[in-house]
């Protein structure tokens, strides 16, 4: 049975007799496919990529996995429409936190008609893709059974400065999100969801070797989604995954460098590296007071 899906934080949604992806419950991701070029970019970009014997494996890791093109009824009434079936990012996830990222100082491709580039510039000047080479879509972060997520509106977040950018980077890693929005992060599950051996920061790190070298693609205003596990973050156990998602705008890169891509990579990396090393100073500073860090 096909639903929308729960844990959509960016793009446009399947409800209100929208069009918009869904999902089944053999965890697979049903996402329209545009029918001018953008979706027919995707489908080359996928099919590329899956049989590229080039690509490292850990590197494969970052995409969803691609499962093909399928004729299925839309979500807005339209009737049959293709659609790529990809993995379910967070199939078998009860309360996942989730955040999405749209990368690049630059969301348009080269080739894009000059009224869409002006779209995307005005876009990207308002937000913090120009300053910052990235800037956030959409966030949510589960708090507790009686409270819920925490979900900022679509209009708060596009607002984002630098330091809202901050905190929100915070926020996704904190569990006091239900005393108020005046209360400091407290930034409780960083280390374990950003800073671990095989957290967030160590994930980015892996991706941002791989762009350092890969001149295949450029990828305009794809997206990097970072999703943990909240309960299980208490034990330690947040299992916590970076994943690039939406090829519309993947374009060749001729033998050079993505540095759109990498210059927001790199900007985002020293954000969560920020986070990590205060939260490991805050608890050093309490090991010598020789308090516990709850």
């Amino acid at each position: 049975m096909l639903k929308v899906p729960d844990h959509q934080v960016a793009g446009h949604r399947a409800d209100c007799g929208m069009l918009g992806p869904l999902v089944d419950d053999s965890g697979r991701f049903y996402k329209p496919l545009q029918s001018d070029q953008r979706g027919a970019t995707e489908v080359a970009f996928y099919e590329s990529f899956s049989s590229n014997t080039e690509i490292p494996g850990h590197i494969r890791e970052f995409f969803p996995v691609f499962h093909g093109t399928q004729i299925i009824e839309a979500s807005d009434g339209s009737g049959p429409q293709p659609h790529l079936v990809l993995e379910d990012l967070v199939a078998g996830r009860v309360n996942p936190s989730v955040m999405d990222i749209k990368m690049g100082s630059r969301t348009w491709y080269p080739e894009a008609s000059e009224k869409y580039i002006q779209k995307c510039l005005e876009k990207d000047r308002d937000s913090t893709s120009v300053s910052l080479g990235f800037r956030i879509s959409g966030l949510k972060v589960y708090q507790n059974s009686e409270a819920g997520f925490w979900q900022p509106d679509k209009k708060v977040v596009y607002s984002f400065n630098a330091d809202g950018v901050r905190s929100a980077l915070r926020k996704f890693v904190s569990s006091n999100l239900s005393v108020g929005s005046n209360a400091d992060p407290d930034c409780s599950y960083a280390s374990t969801v950003y800073g671990h051996s095989g957290g967030i920061l160590a994930q980015l790190l892996q991706l941002k070797q791989w762009f350092e070298v890969q001149t295949n693609h450029h990828f305009y205003s794809c997206s990097i989604l970072f999703f943990y596990d909240r309960e299980s973050a208490l034990d330690g156990c947040a299992d916590p995954k970076v994943k690039l998602v939406d090829f519309a705008h993947v374009v060749d890169g001729r033998g050079v460098i993505d540095h759109n891509f990498l210059g927001g990579l790199c900007s985002l990396i020293k954000f969560i590296r920020d986070i990590d090393d205060e939260d490991n100073k805050g608890a050093n500073c309490q090991v010598k007071l020789g308090y516990e860090k709850s």
